[in-house]
């Protein structure tokens, strides 16, 4: 995937969009205040497929506008957490990963509600969020972030409890949710699949190191003078060379071979 993304920067990276997260948070704050005085407006830009199929094709774009239903203060910190999150993962990526990352993850939530037919505006809108929130979790695990203002909580344990939280809504929701979380959980894989299978790689890796050195250090060493080679019996007694080898064509483990041997071995 960083492959492609590389290439495709290169060729289109000119027409990034920056700061696209400002303009959603301001989108949606404008969306916010309008329908305080007109409820209807903020259903105008709903992602209603019957509407779509008439010609309104604009709500394919203006429902990621559409705030969650929370109260002023609560929408404040909606608002401030959307920004933060996106705009550190954009100075972290670039503009050009930062906008794929968010329209692959807004398609994703399309195709889903063509496919479920019918999911609520505040599910698909939050699904956005959801994915920065996730991405930012495996950006930047140890950054601590105030849960309800004063209790410190690093970000990769807030994205385990998300995954968890959508393992659960799968788990428990109907056809619609599920269709939502595949899409969320696609784009997140779409990304972060070489991230994560790289770590487990490194972590087998340091593993089979460990148990490497456990072996070498619970073995007794025989006493000097009177190893042997394992292939040919020459002893270090009668004069010969030998060396101590755990190399993975030994299995891992310390053998003694003599020069000549330690050499084709």
């Amino acid at each position: 995937m960083e492959r492609l993304l590389g290439r495709l920067e290169r060729r289109f990276g000119r027409y990034a969009v920056q700061n696209l997260i400002l303009f959603v948070v301001g989108g949606t704050a404008i969306v916010w205040a309008l329908a305080l005085s007109k409820p209807e407006f903020e259903w105008r830009l709903m992602l209603d497929w019957h509407a779509v199929r008439r010609g309104e094709l604009w709500r394919l774009v203006t429902f990621v506008f559409i705030p969650p239903p929370v109260s002023g203060i609560w929408l404040l910190f909606y608002l401030y957490f959307t920004w933060w999150v996106g705009s550190s993962l954009e100075q972290h990526w670039g503009a050009f990963k930062f906008d794929v990352y968010y329209l692959a993850g807004t398609v994703a939530m399309i195709a889903a509600s063509a496919v479920a037919g019918r999911m609520t505006n505040t599910w698909i809108g939050g699904s956005n969020v959801g994915l920065l929130a996730l991405a930012f979790a495996t950006v930047f695990p140890d950054v601590e972030i105030y849960v309800l203002l004063f209790i410190p909580v690093r970000a990769k344990w807030l994205g385990l409890l998300g995954a968890v939280w959508l393992a659960y809504m799968f788990a428990t929701g109907g056809f619609a949710t599920r269709a939502g979380i595949v899409a969320e959980a696609a784009t997140y894989a779409l990304f972060f699949g070489s991230h994560w299978s790289g770590v487990l790689r490194d972590r087998g890796v340091v593993a089979r190191q460990q148990a490497r050195r456990a072996s070498m250090e619970s073995s007794s060493p025989p006493v000097f003078g009177k190893r042997q080679c394992a292939l040919c019996g020459a002893r270090e007694a009668d004069g010969a060379d030998i060396r101590v080898c755990s190399c993975e064509k030994c299995g891992g483990s310390p053998r003694m071979l003599c020069l000549e041997h330690a050499r084709k071995h």
